[in-house]
């Protein structure tokens, strides 16, 4: 497991989520991230990572950014500076997709929402939201309405097999035909909220987006229904075992986003922001890839990744841990093109070791329930 303080300058102020005083009484270890103290850790990382793939596992993600768009140029605007399809994406679902620059380098990547005909909501990380602001606010049109209802809006994920029955009990409406990246609202202690599926984990589960009040009760509700707490620890392996990037890792504004292998957020067919960059080949010089490592030792971020039959350098770990499912060390890795394939046998120089591995293709775990029809997990 590898994070990293992100998006919090020296001596700024840590903000806190509205769960803040759930986690120090659950014991928590906490850490800078984003900007905010959260929690890393309650009773151990692969515990927690564990009870996401088995049964069940609660994410305090009140610290990511939401901003609300809507009017008769909304959908243009969204067309024009995401990546992904906008015009085609149905009111009721979800698609992923990336914000650029003009050099094709990833500003942030999001959820977005489709509320409404003209209505949307996006969904960006937290160490990204000042910059996602500020690009959306200069971008939009003045027909645009654009608001950041960031501190209005606490978010829970709730994942794992065990998700499904604890919604069921907690929801006031069904939930039974939601499928893969929907959402819907509902009703939680007869008050309006957003219920969405889509995932981070790679399991199935839901996202809850709801009034800043009424974190704590859901919150401990989940609890008391059988889901375990889990910090930012397990959401890094949960994440890195499906091979799922992370800005400021996997993406950045100064890595041109066509490298990362992000196809299903990148659409081939239309014109956006830095759409001239990302689609150029000639930049394409390296691309993301997955290394399974021998043993459970872990490449870090930032560490050299070496063709093992001459130890020539072709790249550079972005993420790295222990894989708890898999009983081995991943990574993820900026590799050159032209010179590693999947398959390749491969080194990283760990200081004076050097760990053995070989390039795969990502998701490294390939049993989880995400993609699954609610049916399979209902009591």
């Amino acid at each position: 497991m590898e994070i990293k303080s992100r998006g919090n300058e020296a001596g700024a102020e840590l903000r806190r989520t509205p769960l803040y005083r759930q986690h120090l009484r659950l014991g928590a270890r906490m850490a800078p991230f984003g900007g905010f103290e959260m929690p890393i850790q309650y009773r151990g990382i692969v515990e927690e990572h564990q009870a996401a793939r088995r049964q069940a596992a609660l994410f305090d993600t009140c610290h990511m950014g939401e901003f609300h768009l809507s009017g008769t140029t909304a959908v243009a605007d969204l067309q024009r500076l995401l990546t992904c399809q906008v015009e085609t994406l149905p009111v009721g679902r979800c698609r992923y997709g990336l914000l650029c620059n003009e050099a094709g380098g990833v500003i942030d990547d999001l959820l977005l929402y489709r509320l409404a005909t003209d209505e949307f909501m996006l969904v960006g990380n937290s160490a990204r939201r000042q910059p996602d602001w500020l690009w959306l606010r200069r971008h939009v049109g003045r027909q645009t309405r654009l608001l950041d209802q960031s501190e209005e809006i606490a978010k829970i994920d709730l994942q794992g097999p065990a998700a499904v029955p604890i919604a069921i009990r907690l929801m006031g409406e069904p939930i039974d035909n939601m499928v893969f990246y929907s959402f819907r609202k509902n009703r939680y202690r007869d008050r309006e909220i957003l219920l969405s599926r889509t995932g981070y984990t790679g399991e199935i589960g839901f996202e809850f987006y709801l009034p800043v009040d009424l974190a704590e009760p859901l919150w401990n509700d989940c609890l008391e229904l059988g889901a375990a707490p889990a910090g930012l620890g397990a959401r890094d392996t949960l994440r890195l075992e499906m091979g799922m990037p992370l800005h400021g890792h996997e993406l950045s504004e100064n890595r041109v986003a066509g490298e990362a292998g992000l196809g299903r957020a990148i659409a081939a067919d239309k014109k956006f922001v830095g759409s001239d960059k990302v689609h150029d080949k000639s930049l394409l010089k390296q691309s993301l890839q997955g290394i399974l490592l021998t043993d459970r030792r872990a490449a870090r971020q930032g560490q050299t990744v070496l063709r093992a039959e001459d130890e020539r350098e072709i790249g550079t770990v972005t993420s790295g841990s222990f894989a708890p499912s898999l009983g081995r060390a991943v990574a993820l890795a900026y590799l050159d093109r032209e010179t590693a394939k999947v398959g390749d046998r491969i080194l990283v120089a760990a200081g004076r070791r050097r760990l053995e591995g070989q390039v795969v293709e990502p998701p490294f775990y390939r049993k989880a329930t995400g993609r699954a029809k609610l049916a399979r997990f209902m009591p």
